[in-house]
């Protein structure tokens, strides 16, 4: 069945545990994300906010939200078969790419990863907190993505999720409303405890901070690299999605992802960090 044809897809309570369990999930999830030692990219450590919120619970949130994106785009005869050329695409980058996602966070070994297509017009992309992920086929045909194009949207996306944005950012919008009360939110988890389960909606629709996103496209520009995608596709990308956007209405991934040339230049200036390790990639895989 064609593609084309498709139509578009519409767009836990935790038990109370004794301190000890707490501190020692505190002292593993502040470790979770640390940045690599031999990181090419100059990013940060990461918002210890997020570990307000219990990662296992989040990415249980995530995966039964992604659940349902799925079947319903199977009930709306959206789901990209697995046979089809751009899933087999699409999962042979996330093959790629995934194992060098594991340095900035441990966590996302023992995830189940999940690529899938869905058939829309719409310009977007994501992966949801425990490496749920999926894309529009609107990013892919209306900006003729190559692969290495969308090696950088895919790497961009899983950094998001191995970086735990989603996370420290539901913390933040969400605790501080709370008042964020160490001893009885967090140790007693409370209300804290069962955030995840509501926020399974929020996902695909976070507004990243500024410092989230320059955090993302440096730490995807290298998990791409180092799966031997062509780290100059990055300003390629950036370029196509400025002219997309050009038209009126822009892209949907826009929403999320904020442009401009500041974020092409940042980039632009990271490449060379990263194209020996690019270089390497492709000696490796013999290409």
């Amino acid at each position: 069945m064609c593609l084309a044809c498709y139509q578009a897809a519409s767009d836990a309570a935790q038990s109370p545990h004794r301190w000890s369990s707490r501190r020692g999930f505190l002292l593993a999830a502040a470790a979770s994300a640390a940045v690599p030692a031999l990181a090419q990219v100059e990013v940060d450590s990461g918002s210890r906010l997020k570990n307000f919120v219990p990662a296992s619970e989040l990415e249980s949130a995530s995966s039964q939200e992604y659940s349902k994106l799925i079947a319903q785009a199977r009930q709306q005869r959206a789901l990209g078969p697995d046979n089809h050329p751009q899933v087999l695409r699409l999962r042979a980058i996330a093959r790629r790419l995934i194992p060098h996602s594991y340095a900035w966070n441990e966590r996302a070994r023992g995830w189940r990863w999940e690529v899938n297509l869905i058939g829309s017009k719409q310009i977007n992309a994501f992966c949801m907190p425990g490496g749920k992920i999926a894309f529009y086929t609107g990013i892919l045909n209306q900006l003729e993505l190559t692969d290495d194009e969308a090696a950088m949207v895919m790497g961009h996306e899983m950094a998001h999720a191995v970086r735990e944005h989603a996370r420290a950012r539901i913390a933040k919008t969400q605790g501080t409303s709370m008042g964020l009360s160490v001893l009885s939110q967090v140790l007693g988890l409370g209300q804290l405890g069962n955030l995840a389960a509501d926020v399974g909606t929020q996902l695909l629709s976070l507004h990243y901070s500024r410092e989230d996103e320059i955090d993302a496209d440096l730490v995807g520009l290298e998990i791409a690299a180092r799966g031997g995608y062509q780290p100059q596709s990055a300003i390629s990308l950036w370029e196509k999605m400025g002219r997309a956007n050009s038209g009126g209405g822009g892209p949907a991934f826009l929403s999320t992802h904020p442009r401009g040339p500041e974020r092409i230049a940042r980039l632009q200036e990271n490449v060379p960090r990263v194209q020996g390790l690019y270089e390497q990639a492709r000696a490796t895989q013999g290409n």
